[in-house]
Formats: structure tokens, C-alpha cells, sequence
């Protein structure tokens, strides 16, 4: 499970990262960069949500366990 997690947040960051290029490049066709920056930070708005859920999913289900420092008192 928690190498889906990291992929998908490797996914996140190729999405952003590419909605980045395509910010950047000098096109003549302005519409059609536009476009594409658009549908990259769709994409990574979705991924990101959908991370967000099966992190819910997988911690609901039991397959991740909060394993944070112990309370000492």
C-alpha cells in the first residue's frame, strides 16, 4: 500500500512538473498550451484527491497502521 502512496505521489509531481513546462514554453498557438497547463493541473488536483481517499480507504480497512511516537507522561 505504501508503495502505491509513493507512486502516486511521484504522479502528483510529474503532473505538476509538467504542468510547469508547458507554462513555460513560447508557443504561437497560446490556446492549446493553455489547454494542456489546465488539463496537468486537473490532473494532479484529481491525484491528489484520490490519494486522500485511499489513504481514508486503507486506514479505515486496517492496511495502515498510525504508528507515531508513544505518549509519555
Amino acid at each position: 500500500m505504501k508503495i502505491v502512496i509513493v507512486l502516486m505521489l511521484a504522479l502528483v509531481v510529474a503532473a505538476l512538473a509538467s504542468a510547469g513546462v508547458f507554462m513555460l514554453r513560447k508557443r504561437s498557438e497560446g490556446q492549446v498550451a493553455q489547454r494542456q497547463m489546465a488539463r496537468a493541473l486537473a490532473l494532479r488536483v484529481a491525484l491528489s484527491a484520490a490519494i486522500f481517499l485511499l489513504v481514508l480507504l486503507a486506514w479505515g480497512l486496517g492496511w495502515l497502521q498510525p504508528t507515531g511516537l508513544p505518549l509519555t507522561r
